[in-house]
């Protein structure tokens, strides 16, 4: 009776934080100094946290998504939409979820617990209505794509770093995941392949066609990449190495969300695309050793006679 309670908590989608990773590099980046063994335990602290809040998240996801779920043909299965739990049980895994989180993060510091605390707030806004962010076109991409760059200021405070990170970096992160979300969202949409069918399991989809969601894919894929040139020309310009790499993983997962039943609309099982992750470590390990080794070549200035 307990195993469908674990389920809505999704713990299969933690490998989602692996986005806290950016945010931990970046920190110790900018503040070298701050790296010491100790910060092992902070860090994997932090991430339990985060995974703790996303979960009270994922839990009220599926809660108030049921009733549509069940015009999914996979997601009817779910554990509410099929019957399997209690709705007053679930309601207070909720809750309890939420304040071992956010209670976890105040615990490593003020900043990484309000960064939870936002992240909690997020998961409100996008699935609680009257707001409810993801019934609306647009809308539902960017309320829940600004997870990432919250995800990487966590990163970032879980290494005892202050302030903020850049914005510039913040804001790629946004749109980055904006452009990921808008992917998933094309994935589902072709893969009902019914317009009625599509509106009944999500509202957005109501007024969503391929075009128009093919169309905000490029101008978010074109937003990260104005807001990382920003990043690369003002702090670190030896990562414009790595462009052609990050440019080929972004076409390779808009590939990916074209195909019959595309494996982009379960982004926790994207593991199992190893091309995809071949790209994505090649590319990750490419930026850090960018990011932190010097190439004297890269900053060579004509002297003007």
């Amino acid at each position: 009776m307990l195993k469908p309670y674990i389920q809505i908590a999704r713990p299969d989608h933690w490998i989602k934080n692996v986005f806290l990773v950016p945010g931990i590099v970046i920190a110790y980046f900018f503040q070298p100094g701050l790296w010491h063994a100790s910060h092992v335990v902070t860090i994997v602290l932090g991430v339990l946290a985060t995974c703790l809040t996303a979960s009270s998240n994922y839990v009220i996801n599926e809660l108030l998504d049921a009733e549509k779920d069940r015009h999914h043909p996979v997601k009817k299965f779910r554990p509410i939409p099929s019957g399997k739990v209690n709705p007053t049980v679930a309601y207070a895994e909720w809750i309890l979820l939420g304040l071992l989180g956010v209670g976890l993060g105040f615990r490593i510091a003020v900043p990484m617990g309000a960064c939870c605390a936002l992240l909690w707030v997020m998961g409100a806004i996008y699935n609680i209505p009257p707001v409810r962010s993801k019934d609306q076109p647009y809308t539902d991409v960017l309320s829940e794509s600004v997870n990432n760059p919250i995800r990487m200021a966590m990163g970032w405070y879980m290494t005892g770093a202050g302030g903020l990170p850049p914005m510039s970096i913040l804001l790629a992160y946004w749109m980055f995941g904006a452009y990921l979300m808008a992917i998933k969202r094309l994935a589902e949409y072709r893969t009902i392949g019914d317009p009625v069918r599509a509106a009944a399991y999500r509202k957005s989809f109501g007024y969503y066609t391929e075009e128009r969601l093919l169309v905000s894919i490029l101008f978010y894929g074109a937003l990260f990449s104005s807001f990382a040139a920003v990043f690369i020309t003002r702090y670190r310009l030896e990562m414009a190495l790595a462009t052609p790499l990050v440019a080929y993983a972004m076409a390779y997962y808009l590939h990916l969300g074209f195909k019959p039943q595309s494996p982009a609309q379960y982004p926790e099982l994207l593991y199992r695309q190893h091309k995809l992750l071949a790209i994505l470590l090649a590319t990750f390990c490419a930026c850090v050793v960018l990011l932190f080794v010097d190439l004297p070549f890269m900053h060579f200035k004509l002297v003007p006679r």
